[in-house]
């Protein structure tokens, strides 16, 4: 089968490439409502992009034209936190993509705690296993529907007791959820374990200022 990209209007598009881009990793975003409501909201167009300092992207579309309520509230405010769920909190996550009135706060209606930010004025999910408290970057437009990919800088890591070995998160103890096409989602599955590969180390680049 072949399709020309030309012959597809956008949900076609949408469909197609959320079935073929997968599995993908589950930025739950918390920002602060105009009111100081949590607003919460699941993207699973989500990478980091750099590491020092590290910083995380987000691709937010829009509503009939209309940024949606969490791309509205970084702009407004300036900052937002990326919460990690795990298989224990799909339920949530997958509810919390409901749309609602800008005012409804998603963490109220779905019965999740929420704590104080340490470094930003937005609070995390007490019970996600790691939350990442982002300064907002960077905005770039994309496309013909409005989309952006919006670009935070962590500030502070949120990681939960025991995730953290040697440095690296386990994952198995994570156990985090993504998204595939459709109102699909997996777990991990089955882990195979490769062996290392040499790398050369990461380093800053030299600075371009005398």
């Amino acid at each position: 089968m072949r399709l020309d990209a030309s012959d597809l209007n956008p949900e076609q598009t949408y469909r197609l490439m959320s079935g073929i881009v997968v599995p993908r990793p589950i930025a739950w975003i918390s920002t602060l409502s105009p009111a100081g409501g949590v607003n919460l909201a699941p993207f699973s167009c989500y990478t980091f992009v750099s590491n020092t300092p590290p910083m995380v992207g987000v691709n937010i579309g829009r509503k009939a034209g209309v940024r949606k309520d969490t791309a509205s509230n970084i702009l407004a405010h300036g900052h937002f936190v990326v919460n990690i769920g795990d298989e224990s909190l799909l339920d949530a996550i997958h509810a919390s993509a409901e749309e609602h009135p800008p005012e409804i706060s998603e963490a109220e209606l779905l019965g999740l705690a929420v704590l104080p930010g340490e470094t930003i004025a937005t609070p995390r999910l007490a019970d996600a296993p790691i939350s990442l408290e982002c300064r907002y970057h960077s905005v770039t437009p994309f496309g013909a529907t409005g989309a952006e990919f919006f670009v935070g800088e962590v500030l502070r890591f949120h990681i939960r007791d025991g995730l953290l070995q040697d440095g690296k998160i386990d994952t198995t103890l994570l156990r985090p959820v993504c998204r595939i096409g459709g109102p699909n989602y997996a777990s991990l599955g089955p882990i195979v374990t490769k062996r290392a590969i040499r790398q050369t180390a990461k380093s800053l680049m030299p600075s371009e200022t005398p």
